[in-house]
């Protein structure tokens, strides 16, 4: 691939970028567009309408850009939460690392790769992207000591710049746990696989359990279980449901109580640990250490598993009712598919590398010779089509990770998306990155990895020749995915059909989203681990990846004050899965190091190397002691102060009446899931006698239904049915 159609792919993502952030300047200022682009505001009330006849609307601004930069991270912190603060962190470190990186090989690295070889040079624009490589560097170069040197600058900046980092996020967590205001999950477990005792219903073996072995400590609980035999039914019933909810006027469902035996199956438990002051001070802490510890609370390690809860409105009520000994094998199941998938999305990647080999496609289609033997078409087939193909098959990965992750009996929706966060990522450094290294042939791929030992060596080799398709790629995921997410094309395309086609004027903040963490996070670490792999070998496209990572910054602190909406918070917990991802992409330069001072036979850099590589690797475990048990467990010094702040304040009473109702879960009619939740805050008096319960069932997604309602409703469906089957026999 010539630097002319790199030039090519870069002109049109720098066309695409400018005229969609132009645009979004001007729709952003639309009255129409307030629920698309001000969602955060909407949704905290905050929002305030501007003068719909002003001219200012209808032109292009940096206001948006000049906002986000004097935003301070105090602000941040306040409006997205941790979470926001620690993936805005993202950004911050790979613009501090990638401009150290781009100062050095762009002034030392590629002149010696450009200049390596004695040959006759083109001119630029003309210029193969192959003589920007370590390629053009000829064997025993003694040059190579300038890539041995910026590999340790690298190295040594990047593991500099992670520890303050790593330390900065974990003192914030630790403020943000301090900090925060008393939250049930803080005296809440989740107890799972509870046995079955055919002389008691669970309820009464969850409170007989609890109330023997940990009676100083025991307040409360709530069951959480599946409904059972009458499942379909209460799923044919709900389309009722909506019938009655029209024709009666009722706008909501009762939450229906019912008795645990009634549904059967091993059922969920939450246990609430008493809050009253003579019975928290020094026992409430221990009893939460026993789930966060992984303690066995019986001699079998299948029976009475206990977990944190996660915060009310973070827990994910569709998994609850998954039994304990499923989890295992759904995990598996899930590995399985993802691996399924992955093998099936071999199809848009080969199609992909075939579009960067010119002189394959012409002989597999030899009537696109003379259109591909045009400049400008060869050019935009070559430089910008393949990243565009990749990127629209991309859009299917993140749902389908997000439902694996679901599959999984996931309990909370924090954990899910972190969950689904790492499958993503896997998936997108697998496919993005090593499928498109090797070849577009599966065949030869199988070839490539049957000598392990050679995997270095063929990286090094391979890795240059794939400079097009990774810089395009940037351009195209990178500059132009940017562009569409500060628009936000989907909700404006929604948007549009509601206020112009259907005539809805309400701008109603209950469609906000939360930050698409699943989505974003894996895309900007990619281009992280391409950055570090690359650096010494391609130097020409940190240029590149600066600009994106400099645009992500004022893209991504726009749309965390504006446009998302922070429903539930991790504490920072997508920060060990940066650390790590960021320690591979070291380890793995190095190694592609090696194989590369060993192609170029120079054992002198190969030596150096090695050090490089054992003290990452010390550097890893470090931290992986210092810092990660914070983002694991709550430290119960700061627990211990918080307990104590609460004793004084006189909060105790008020926090004791918030555990009894934090966990109630009511669903609307319209709800899809299907969870039975039993409230015992005192005794199981409170259930209803079934002597004294009016006809009908009931159900917590669908209320109380009535049963003769259905039978009317089903023998007029069945005359309707005869008269037209009537009317068709004739």
């Amino acid at each position: 691939m010539e630097l002319s159609a790199l030039l090519t792919s870069a002109g049109i993502n720098t066309a695409i970028c400018t005229i969609l952030l132009s645009l979004y300047s001007i729709l952003r200022k639309q009255p129409s567009n307030v629920s698309v682009y001000f969602g955060r505001r909407l949704a905290s009330g905050r929002y305030r309408q501007k003068d719909p006849f002003s001219l200012e609307r209808f032109v292009p601004s940096p206001s948006w850009i000049l906002k986000a930069w004097e935003t301070t991270e105090e602000e941040l912190l306040t409006i997205g939460g941790l979470d926001a603060v620690a993936f805005l962190r993202i950004i911050v470190f790979s613009i501090r690392i990638f401009s150290i990186s781009a100062v050095v090989c762009c002034f030392i690295v590629l002149p010696v790769n450009y200049y390596g070889k004695m040959i006759h040079h083109q001119h630029i624009p003309r210029e193969s992207l192959e003589a920007f490589t370590i390629l053009n560097v000829p064997e025993g170069s003694k040059w190579l000591w300038c890539h041995c040197l910026a590999l340790y600058i690298i190295t040594c900046a990047a593991c500099i710049l992670l520890y303050l980092e790593y330390k900065s996020i974990a003192k914030m967590r630790l403020d943000h746990i301090d900090g925060s205001p008393p939250k049930p999950s803080h005296f809440t477990v989740l107890v799972r696989a509870i046995p079955w005792n055919p002389d008691e219903s669970y309820s009464d073996s969850v409170e007989k359990f609890f109330t023997d072995y940990h009676a100083s400590g025991y307040l409360s609980h709530q069951m959480v279980q599946r409904s059972g035999t009458v499942q379909k039914l209460m799923s044919d019933a709900e389309k009722m449901c909506r019938i009655f909810k029209a024709a009666t006027g009722e706008h909501s469902c009762r939450q229906g109580l019912m008795r645990c035996g009634f549904c059967g199956g091993p059922p969920n438990s939450f246990k609430i640990l008493s809050s009253e002051p003579d019975s928290v001070r020094g026992k409430s802490l221990g009893d939460l250490d026993l789930a966060r510890r992984k303690v066995l609370q019986s001699s079998n390690p299948m029976s009475w598993v206990t977990d944190m809860a996660p915060d009310p409105h973070d827990v994910y009520w569709s998994n609850l009712w998954i039994p304990y000994g499923q989890l295992w094998i759904r995990k598996i199941a899930t590995l399985m598919a993802a691996i399924a998938f992955m093998l099936v999305f071999l199809i848009p990647v080969t199609v992909v590398q075939g579009l960067t080999q010119l002189e394959q496609l012409q002989q597999t289609f030899p009537f696109l010779r003379g259109i591909l033997k045009k400049k400008y078409f060869s050019q935009l087939v070559t430089g910008y089509l393949p990243s565009v193909i990749l990127i629209l098959a991309f859009y299917a990965v993140p749902p389908t990770m997000m439902l694996f992750s679901a599959a999984e009996g996931c309990i909370s929706r924090s954990g899910r998306k972190k969950s689904a966060c790492c499958k993503v990522l896997y998936f997108t450094i697998w496919n993005v990155f090593f499928v498109n290294v090797f070849t577009g042939s599966v065949i030869r791929q199988l070839r490539v990895f049957s000598s392990v030992k050679d995997i270095p060596a063929q990286l090094a080799n391979a890795i240059p020749l794939q400079t097009s398709f990774f810089m395009t790629y940037v351009l195209s995921s990178g500059w132009a995915s940017l562009s569409c997410e500060v628009m936000q094309l989907f909700p404006l395309l929604c948007n549009v059909i509601k206020k112009w086609i259907l005539r809805i004027k309400d701008d109603s903040p209950e469609g906000t989203m939360s930050f698409p963490y699943h989505t974003e996070m894996p895309r900007v670490l990619l281009f992280g681990f391409l950055g570090f792999t690359c650096s010494i070998l391609v130097p020409l496209m940190l240029p590149f990846l600066l600009v994106y990572f400099v645009l992500a910054y004022f893209v991504y602190r726009n749309q965390i004050l504006n446009v998302y909406v922070s429903k539930y918070e991790s504490g920072g917990q997508f920060w060990p899965i940066v650390h790590n991802t960021t320690i591979f992409s070291l380890v793995f330069m190095q190694v592609i190091a090696l194989g590369v001072f060993g192609l170029r036979k120079s054992p002198v850099a190969s030596g150096f190397t090695i050090p490089l590589f054992i003290g990452t690797l010390l550097f890893y475990e470090y931290c992986r002691q210092r810092f990660l048990p914070i983002f694991r467990n709550h430290a119960a010094e700061i627990l211990i102060k918080m307990d104590r702040r609460d004793e004084q304040s006189g909060k105790m009473e008020e926090i004791y009446q918030q555990l009894r109702s934090a966990y109630t879960h009511t669903e609307t009619c319209n709800d899809s899931r299907r969870s039975e939740i039993s409230n015992h805050h005192e005794k199981a008096d409170s259930i209803p006698d079934p002597e004294h319960v009016k006809p009908g069932l009931i159900h917590p997604t669908l209320g109380r239904v009535p049963v003769s309602g259905i039978r009317d409703v089903i023998a007029w469906l069945s005359l309707l049915f005869t008269f037209q089957g009537k009317n068709l026999a004739k």
